[in-house]
């Protein structure tokens, strides 16, 4: 039996979990204030910034496996990350260095366990010309056989198309190749795909010698997985042949770490912390700079809420909707180029579920963080620029963007699951001769019934429901604020997030889907 202090403790814990968790109904609003200032900060949003990661051995499960009748469901579905744009594909994670294509008389490694077919190219190059997709294409670097790296890059690029790879990436996560095993035979031994002490100097002379044979198109990497190796990020980027994406990887939390103690754990609480949202974009910015500076992008091309094919009852709640929403915010603060979040199939990260009928028809159910990541979307279009928001902290997020027309976005996030708060925001305009006060705006909500739902979101009064057969979601329903002066009062219930539109109609910008096969 544990000691009475130590009971209490835990007891103590759990009751702030459950408080946490648990929203009382009729809990009253404060008002707080906020201003939005009037010139706007860093790079513009560029084009295909939000995109997706896909597994090699995964993607006939979203796409189907015939060409010409590609999962409708699932273009509707990506072009509501990107509406309008072209959007930026990854293909890789642990896959990347698990896949092959066939070399006659070669016997591969037991780390190789996908085979690339000519009917798996045929679906991804359709899946990329129906979207107009750009693709990050993995590379095998683990088995170390520059032969199998060479075959692979002249297969994807010749059936695939160049224009529509965007950069071929070389191995995933080589920080950790002497750290856990690649596989095992079967007697049990294991193998790693690098000795000890490979570092990445030794990456980078391999992404040398794999820049050699594979063909003439962009490169990316070094795909890491954590801090270890960045803080000399500087000498691969001057180093690397054909760099255009610098890729890294984030998870806030690992679903399998099991002592609640630990920052790690995957909880609701840890994921809204701040450290797991500004904590994990602050580093980044000097990350950013070392790529820039070289010519590069810089990719979070491997992005979700935590690792380990994420946790229910975290990963798969409302929760993940309003982290990833705040998140995505904080990436472009610090001039992160694009993002894309991974998902796998039965995952508890998975964006969507999709599925096919008897009759062939397609369908999927859409979790909860799709619908944070397709608001950031229509908050923070291409072209759009950040500008400053002086706003109250704690569990109210306030993010502000203006873009073509003057138009202004202002994106407010309430994380708190006990009280409404209610904002009088403040946002100067210069009026024309002749008019009085500034312009109404239109006001969207993302909803659920609690931060721990794992269905029953809305966004703009729309959703998806249990089922959709489209991927699409109807225009959304607004509700119009009108300014007393320059400022507007936006109500902000436990656990929601809202988007006030200024000077367009919210949603504008997207465009239907456009077959470009």
């Amino acid at each position: 039996m544990a000691p009475v202090p130590r009971r209490r403790a835990w007891l103590a814990v759990a009751a702030a979990l459950l408080a946490f968790v648990l929203a009382p109904a009729g809990a009253t609003a404060d008002v707080l204030q906020a201003t939005v200032g009037t010139t706007a900060t860093g790079q513009p949003m560029g084009d295909g910034f939000v995109g997706v990661s896909f597994e090699y051995r995964a993607m006939h499960q979203y796409t189907g496996r015939d060409p010409l009748a590609i999962d409708p469901v699932l273009l509707g579905l990506l072009q509501g990350l990107a509406p309008g744009q072209s959007p930026v594909i990854r293909v890789g994670g642990d896959s990347t260095d698990g896949s092959w294509w066939p070399i006659r008389g070669m016997i591969p490694q037991g780390g190789i366990y996908y085979r690339i077919t000519p009917g798996w190219l045929r679906t991804t190059r359709a899946l990329a010309a129906d979207l107009n997709a750009r693709l990050i294409l993995g590379i095998n670097l683990a088995a170390g056989r520059a032969a199998i790296a060479a075959a692979e890059g002249r297969t994807l690029v010749g059936a695939i198309g160049r224009r529509y790879i965007d950069a071929l990436e070389i191995g995933n996560e080589p920080d950790l190749y002497s750290i856990f095993p690649w596989y095992a035979d079967g007697r049990g031994h294991v193998y790693h795909a690098r000795p000890r002490g490979y570092d990445l100097a030794d990456y980078t002379r391999q992404f040398q010698q794999w820049a050699r044979v594979l063909p003439d198109v962009p490169l990316a990497g070094p795909a890491l997985s954590g801090p270890a190796w960045m803080g000399r990020l500087w000498r691969f980027a001057a180093h690397a042949p054909r760099l255009a994406v610098v890729t890294y990887h984030r998870y806030p939390l690992r679903a399998c770490v099991t002592d609640p103690r630990a920052p790690g754990y995957p909880s609701i609480a840890n994921l809204l912390a701040d450290r797991s949202s500004a904590g994990l974009a602050a580093p980044l910015a000097r990350y950013v700079r070392v790529a820039h500076r070289h010519g590069a992008q810089f990719r979070v091309d491997e992005l979700n809420s935590a690792s380990c094919e994420g946790a229910k009852g975290v990963s798969d709640t409302f929760a993940s909707a309003l982290w990833a929403l705040d998140t995505l915010f904080h990436l472009a603060a610090v001039g992160v180029d694009g993002v894309n979040i991974h998902m796998l199939p039965g995952s508890a990260y998975e964006l969507f579920t999709v599925s096919q009928t008897a009759g062939g028809t397609w369908q999927a159910f859409v979790h909860p963080e799709y619908y944070g990541l397709a608001m950031f979307a229509q908050a923070f279009p291409p072209g759009a620029r950040l500008v400053n928001v002086t706003g109250p902290g704690g569990p109210v997020k306030i993010w502000a963007t203006v873009g073509a027309g003057a138009t202004e976005r202002v994106t407010l996030i309430n994380e708190d699951p006990l009280a409404e708060h209610d904002i009088q925001l403040q946002i100067p305009a210069e009026q024309p001769p002749g008019t009085a006060g500034s312009p109404a705006g239109q006001l969207e909500t993302l909803q659920a019934p609690s931060l721990t739902a794992t269905s029953g979101v809305t966004l703009g009064g729309e959703t998806f429901g249990e089922e959709t057969q489209t991927g699409l979601l109807a225009a959304p329903q607004t509700t119009t604020v009108t300014p007393a002066g320059d400022v507007y009062t936006v109500p902000l219930p436990p656990g929601s997030a809202a988007l006030l539109t200024i000077g367009a109609a919210p949603g504008s910008g997207s465009a239907g889907l456009v077959a470009r096969r």
